[in-house]
């Protein structure tokens, strides 16, 4: 294909574009070379799914890192330069490839091999600069047409490694790239800004200043769309080979070939991508790309079934599957479409973003490379954990349904705030307008305040108080409900083994940490909500929303039976809890003024945690009761006799459930000055202090919910005579009281003191445990354990109200410090806006302690015997947590030192004025 003459903008274009492209197919058969010898290699060390998935997935890992670095390099001393010194690095590691012995060695191997897929970033800050605006999608698009050198490879390399060996492979992929970089060198000029700025003798650009466009949220809303449309493009390029030798039982040479029919098109199609783009625009051909995807990837999941009917005449039989045909069209419609979808990603960047092409464009690239590195593992992961094949189409299912879901929320956004009036002006209904009267007709927006002013005292106490009440009293016991059905696996998980359920110990601890990471993963998303779409609302579809994990788990553990595939699916739905508790402290945090604030939020969080103690007490009492008659189901009988009913763990919480939603639906208020959208909001992701009070709150809050997660399951393991059951509920019970009874503690001292003492006295818990798990067959051992427990329990609680104490204090501080144009009321709505987000967004980061800390116990239990390795690890953090705390917040000169000191007495606040 040759570019029109009004296309080029400077001389030299199409040799920096061909040769570009030239190297990066090149580049790309070197990167995917995995896909293929890793085949042989998986063969010859005996690997399993998971090494298999990290074997493949390591070489991306390295190509996607250095994408951000290289694209900066690229602006600064151009591409004619680092494209081929690129080149020449990742042929040096791909021809030593072909000498490694051991799984180790691959892996290092692999991860010089990577360096070839940086190329991306060079050559779309390279080529870019040679064309046109109008013409940049066009141009991008044959460029990024280099993607099939996977196609390449899968053509090639299976014919090369049966007749000579994988070795073979490595080094005449290595030698090609060798040529091809030196080709590119010497037919290749320097870029026009490069030689304009030579000419002139101007300096570049710094990494500082060009890395300025990454605070930008629609930069990471770009890199989630190329996580899909090219990371999982990666993936499947590497995986398809292994799925259709796994699924279908074909050979490598025809697995490889049936793999291209999905290669080919996602390479070469993204040329049309980029001509679409520039016609059509990039919005229309992403809805485009994400609905079909999303219809795909649904048909691709759906695993191969049996299905056995009870008709009028006798049972009826059919089995549904996809058979390998239809497989290799479904695959060719998908990587068409994301070919489609990756050439108008890079439509926006270099049109948006002209002079950063190298920093966003590295970034995107950067993101999006990571989905081929995350992907193929996960996939491996899922194979291993769920044993059906489609697993890997599932989770695809799961990230393009996100990505159009957040994509199409945010063009309405956009949309209603430039025509926001005229849309609320519009009736119901069409057929209302031609008798439509705004003024008359408009419907009321129910619970809406409009008119809120905590800090006013005389409207605090004639009408702010009462509201806030209520919707605090309301809050707390659905926060309750969320923590509970959050945290049951951990009493679950404990007796499944008792009722039939043959899991293994790594199993079991998959099951108490996925609720973890789905909720944690829940609350990144959650802590935006409030502000979008109104606290009254979210906390009402978010109450409902537990009804599916409570009612799921109910019928799943009737039947032992039941795969463990869904279980797991069980347990990730638990996370709904886990991400409400989110939205819960944003919205609660909007009602109260700062002197009463840190109270509040420690009585809705506090109250609400108490949910873990109270599951943990009260399920293992209900299961052993037919609660619901007949209507529970029968119960389960264990290998000791006893009959339990495992369904009330689910179903006790059914009824409360509902009644707490239709509390939060008429009970609730939304307040018309916490709306905010969420590119509004996403200001915090360049606060300095978000970054930090995730890592302290991670401290107090993950060990919180990680250790409450983790206790009963690690405690049966280490003390197998102890019946856990019957006192583990007291540890999340200690640590909830001591939350919501000390945020005054914080509000009178000042938190960032208080913090400092929770973490020493978090050391000294963690020290005892681990003397006791030490010495556990001494006498008492048990109950020293315990005890220390209970100590880290306590403190994780008085720590988590103070942490979330500081993050108000410290907003308002950095808001009048940042933005002192502002006038003292719209810094303060705006310090309230950052640390309600905040105080969202921290909670997220921290609750992957419910998922990180029982797999910590896992592993080191798994690769020790005991559990001490991954507390020497927390302990450490500990350690970490009190320095930043004293350094940052604490210190005299530390950002909270005078605050907190003039809170101590009259006195002190007089000097400190003076």
């Amino acid at each position: 294909m040759a570019m029109r003459d009004d296309a080029v903008q400077r001389s030299g274009a199409n040799s920096a574009l061909w040769f570009s492209t030239l190297a990066f197919t090149a580049s790309f058969a070197v990167w995917t070379i995995f896909s293929i010898i890793g085949v042989q290699i998986e063969a010859n060390l005996g690997l399993n799914e998971t090494q298999f998935g990290l074997l493949i997935g390591t070489p991306i890992l390295t190509g996607s890192l250095i994408r951000l670095f290289l694209g900066i390099w690229t602006d600064q001393y151009g591409g004619r330069v680092i494209f081929p010194l690129v080149m020449l690095a990742a042929a040096v590691a791909t021809f030593l490839l072909s000498y490694a012995e051991t799984y180790s060695q691959f892996l290092i191997a692999a991860l010089g091999v990577g360096i070839a897929g940086g190329t991306f970033a060079v050559g779309v800050t390279y080529v870019s600069k040679f064309y046109a605006p109008g013409s940049q999608g066009t141009a991008l698009g044959v460029f990024g047409a280099g993607n099939i050198g996977a196609a390449v490879t899968k053509f090639i390399a299976p014919f090369v490694l049966i007749a000579m060996g994988w070795q073979a492979v490595a080094q005449i992929w290595a030698v090609g790239l060798v040529a091809i970089a030196v080709l590119f060198f010497l037919f290749t000029k320097d870029d026009p800004e490069l030689a304009e700025r030579r000419a002139k003798g101007t300096k570049p650009r710094s990494m500082i200043e060009q890395f300025a466009p990454l605070k930008n949220i629609q930069v990471w809303r770009f890199s989630l769309y190329y996580f899909f449309v090219f990371g999982a493009f990666v993936a499947l390029a590497l995986w398809l080979p292994r799925y259709l030798i796994g699924v279908y039982h074909l050979d490598l040479k025809t697995a490889g070939m049936l793999a291209a029919a999905f290669s080919v098109p996602a390479s070469l199609f993204r040329v049309y991508g980029g001509h679409l783009s520039d016609k059509v625009g990039a919005r229309q051909v992403m809805y485009w790309t994400f609905l079909v995807a999303a219809a795909v990837t649904f048909l691709l999941s759906y695993p191969p079934t049996s299905y056995v009917i009870d008709g009028i005449h006798g049972p009826i039989a059919f089995r549904l599957e996809t058979g390998l045909a239809t497989f290799t069209v479904l695959v060719f419609v998908l990587g068409f479409f994301m070919s489609l979808g990756k050439a108008a990603v890079y439509k926006h960047i270099p049109v948006y973003y002209p002079k950063d092409v190298g920093a966003v464009g590295g970034l995107v690239g950067m993101i999006g490379g990571l989905g081929g590195f995350v992907l193929p593992i996960v996939f491996g992961v899922l194979n291993d954990l769920t044993g059906i094949w489609t697993s890997c189409f599932m989770l695809l299912f799961v990230i393009v349904s996100g990505a159009l879901v957040w994509m199409h929320f945010a063009i309405r956004q956009m949309e209603r705030e430039a025509i926001g009036k005229e849309l609320e002006a519009l009736p119901q209904f069409p057929e209302m307008q031609p008798i439509h009267e705004p003024a008359r007709h408009k419907p009321p927006l129910a619970g809406l305040v409009a008119d809120w002013r905590p800090e006013d005292p005389v409207f605090w106490n004639e009408k702010g108080k009462k509201t806030a009440a209520r919707n605090l009293w309301i809050s707390i016991p659905a926060l309750f409900l969320s923590f509970a059905v959050w945290m049951v696996w951990s009493v679950v998980v404990a007796k499944l083994p008792k009722i039939g359920f043959d899991y293994t110990t790594d199993q079991l601890f998959w099951l108490a940490a996925l609720p973890g990471l789905s909720g944690a993963t829940l609350r990144i998303f959650y802590s935006f909500m409030v502000p979008v779409f109104g606290g009254r609302l979210w906390t009402t579809l978010t109450t409902w929303s537990l009804l599916a994990p409570a009612l799921g788990i109910g019928f799943a553990v009737q039947n032992p039976e039941t795969p463990y595939w869904i279980m797991l699916g069980l347990a990730l739905l638990c996370g709904l809890g886990g991400g409400n508790f989110a939205s819960s402290m944003s919205n609660i945090g909007f009602f109260f003024p700062r002197a009463e604030k840190g109270n509040a939020l420690a009585l809705n969080a506090g109250l609400g945690n108490l949910g873990v103690s109270a599951m943990q007490f009260l399920v293992p009492i209900v299961i052993t009761v037919a609660v619901f008659g007949a209507f529970g189901g029968h119960g389960q009988t264990t290998q000791g006799g006893e009959t339990l009913f495992m369904q009330n763990a689910g179903f006790i919480w059914v009824p409360f459930i509902v009644i707490s939603a239709f509390m939060a639906w008429f009970g609730m208020n939304d307040l018309s000055t916490a709306k905010a959208s969420f590119t509004e909001q996403s200001v915090i992701f360049g606060r300095t202090h978000n970054w930090i009070m995730c890592w302290l709150y991670t401290g107090t809050f993950g060990s919180f919910i990680g250790f409450s997660a983790a206790f009963p399951l690690l405690t049966s393991t280490q003390f197998p005579d102890v019946n856990v059951l019957q006192i583990a509920f007291l540890g999340p019970l200690v640590g909830a009281l001591s939350r919501s009874l000390t945020g005054w503690v914080a509000d009178r001292f000042g938190g960032a003191r208080v913090t400092l003492g929770v973490f020493a006295l978090m050391m000294l818990g963690t020290m005892g445990v681990i003397y006791f798990l030490t010495n556990k067959d001494a006498p008492g051992a048990f109950w020293g354990f315990f005890a220390c427990f209970i100590v880290l329990f306590f403190a994780s609680g008085v720590g988590n109200a103070s942490t979330f104490q500081m993050i108000p204090a410290i907003m308002r501080k950095e808001v009048a410090r940042l933005m002192p144009s502002l006038a003292a009321p719209d810094q303060l709505k705006q310090a309230e806006k950052e640390a309600a987000a905040i105080t969202g967004f921290t909670s997220a980061i921290a609750a992957f302690g419910a998922f990180f800390i029982p797999k910590s116990f896992g592993l080191s239990i798994e690769a020790t015997g005991a559990a001490t390795a991954a507390l020497i690890g927390f302990l450490v953090f500990y350690v970490s947590c009190l320095a930043i705390t004293w350094f940052v917040y604490a210190r005299p000169g530390g950002l909270l030192f005078d605050v907190e000191n003039k809170r101590r007495t009259p006195a002190d606040a007089a000097k400190a004025t003076s």
